[in-house]
């Protein structure tokens, strides 16, 4: 019972996820609102993001699968510790003062994980927490690439 709290707590993102509207963007706003933090006032560099996705990916695969069974469905819209994921990987590729590249890391990460354009649909239907976590890291990694052009062309 415990260790079913805790993957709830964990895959809700500590409860992010019940937001009564858009729970994934809440997810993504609050995983972005993490990076600012760390990066603009702890002075962590933005590249560690990925680190730290790459960190945390385990645990999101683990939590998702284990609140997808509390919750009785496959994907719940509950579970936004993809979200948190992905959104550290789009921002990891953000220079550490630049605004719009900050901003375009959070449209960018919702726009791919909303569309699911190249082929990112058919990872969701991996098995378990993989297929929930997967589609989010692939979209995670477009919108990287995207700000990775941003920051190239000087924006």
């Amino acid at each position: 019972m415990a260790r079913q709290r805790l993957a709830v707590a964990l895959a809700t993102w500590f409860y992010c996820g019940y937001a009564p509207l858009a729970p994934g963007t809440a997810g993504s706003l609050c995983a972005w609102a993490i990076a600012w933090f760390l990066v603009h006032r702890h002075g962590v560099p933005a590249w560690a993001l990925a680190v730290a996705a790459v960190a945390l990916t385990p645990l999101a695969i683990w939590s998702s699968d284990a609140a997808a069974s509390a919750f009785g469905e496959r994907d719940p819209s509950r579970v936004v510790i993809d979200e948190v994921v992905g959104q550290w990987i789009a921002l990891a590729a953000a220079a550490d003062t630049s605004w719009p590249q900050w901003i375009a890391a959070f449209a960018l990460f919702r726009a791919f994980d909303i569309a699911k354009p190249f082929g990112i649909r058919r990872l969701e239907g991996l098995p378990g927490g993989l297929g929930v976590v997967a589609d989010d890291v692939a979209a995670g990694a477009c919108a990287m690439i995207g700000v990775a052009l941003i920051g190239w062309i000087g924006v």
